[in-house]
């Protein structure tokens, strides 16, 4: 069965045609810059060069209607019609405390979805218009929300709790929610395969490390604690977001440069994280390697700053889990930076931790980088938010 997988940002779609049964990537592509001049589609058919068709896209319903124009295309396409499509995966944000795990999509759950918007309001307004577009355009094919928060729901109310009146979480949900779940899922299941053990036997931290990134604690297959708390803004530094912070350092800021609340929080989710500790330097951690190699204390200060931060957070979920069997690297930096992992592995003495370097320079594949008498077992798995998106949707129509 062909599976269209879709994950609509403010103003970009995009999606891959995945065959679930032999889970290979049938097409996939990008739109960009929907409703903004100078809209765009970037489409690929497997084996084939990536092409770009520049039309006008007012919104994702026009931009979906320019993805089933290229999945069925005479000549490029790899359907001949939308009845080819078996189902449509979407990816959601967050889906509070309803939704613990993926669903079917009717009325109900779409309304339930909106509800949620005040808890994700950069994402899952988004991710409801791709709904929508895809609903109207496909009427009859059957469609699956598949939530990021949704693994992290098995989280103790200790783990997700935070010290504020507990009112507010009665009446706001105020809580840790996690985020990166579908993320997190695939690469513990996979790491557990990689190891050849049961994945209901092992205590995994899996590092999802990219320009947003988190960190969480799966205990036995389950989700235990996460470093995303309410909204994706806690935790690691990031990209450009701040992390963990003294709270009244908002305050501060405010009184001190004259902001409102709304441009200090705008500081802390895009001027902040690495971009800010470098001054400005890069937000890219690719830049800021090849600064930290140059010896240019702009990135030293951010690379050192990011990578003891992760540290932390392995140290204090091996405390959580009472012990950790494997930590696991991945997205984009987790997967493609040797360096990044050395300098969180040296931490990890106590660990028993022991590096094989030959293999960590190795990049983007699923990789066991630790030697064979390290004391816990440290491994490169490549995340695949899409193909797991997939499966979801498969299973539930097979439910």
């Amino acid at each position: 069965m062909n599976i269209l997988v879709i994950n609509c940002g403010s103003s970009s779609l995009k999606f891959q045609l995945i065959d679930s049964e032999s889970e290979q990537v049938s097409a996939k592509g990008l739109c960009e810059r929907i409703g903004i001049a100078g809209s765009r589609l970037v489409y690929q058919k497997a084996g084939a060069d990536k092409q770009v068709s520049e039309a006008p896209m007012p919104d994702h319903k026009a931009a979906i209607r320019m993805v089933i124009g290229a999945l069925t295309d005479r000549e490029t396409g790899v359907v001949t019609s939308l009845s080819q499509i078996g189902a449509v995966g979407h990816r959601i944000v967050h889906g509070g405390e309803r939704f613990a795990a993926s669903v079917l999509l009717d009325d109900d759950v779409t309304e339930a979805i909106e509800a949620c918007s005040g808890l994700a309001p950069l994402h899952n307004p988004a991710n409801l218009t791709g709904i929508r577009a895809c609903r109207e355009l496909m009427p009859d094919t059957p469609m699956a929300a598949v939530f990021d928060t949704a693994f992290h729901q098995t989280m103790p109310q200790e783990a997700y709790l935070y010290g504020i009146p507990y009112d507010c979480y009665e009446k706001y949900g105020i809580r840790r929610y996690g985020f990166h779940g579908t993320s997190h899922s695939y690469v513990s299941k996979r790491a557990a395969q990689v190891m050849g053990r049961d994945l209901a036997t092992l205590k995994l931290i899996v590092c999802h490390l990219g320009n947003g990134a988190s960190v969480s604690a799966v205990r036995y297959g389950k989700s235990v604690d996460t470093s995303m708390g309410l909204t994706p803004l806690e935790g690691l530094i990031m990209g450009t977001r701040s992390g963990d912070m003294d709270p009244a350092i908002i305050e501060f800021i405010a009184h001190q440069e004259g902001k409102t609340l709304a441009e200090v929080m705008e500081i802390l989710n895009k001027e902040s994280g690495v971009l800010g500790l470098s001054g400005g330097l890069s937000s890219d951690f690719r830049d800021l390697e090849d600064a930290y190699c140059r010896e240019m204390p702009e990135g030293i200060r951010a690379i050192k700053t990011f990578v003891y931060r992760v540290a932390k957070y392995i140290g204090a979920y091996t405390a959580a889990m009472n012990g950790v069997d494997g930590i696991c690297f991945t997205a984009g930096l987790g997967e493609n930076s040797p360096l990044i992992r050395s300098l969180v592995c040296e931490y990890l003495g106590y660990l028993g931790v022991r590096l094989d370097q030959e293999q960590n320079q190795k990049r983007g594949q699923d990789t066991v980088i630790s030697t064979p008498d390290s004391g816990t077992a440290v491994l490169v798995i490549p995340t695949n938010e899409e193909l797991a998106i997939a499966r979801e949707a498969a299973a539930l129509l097979q439910k």
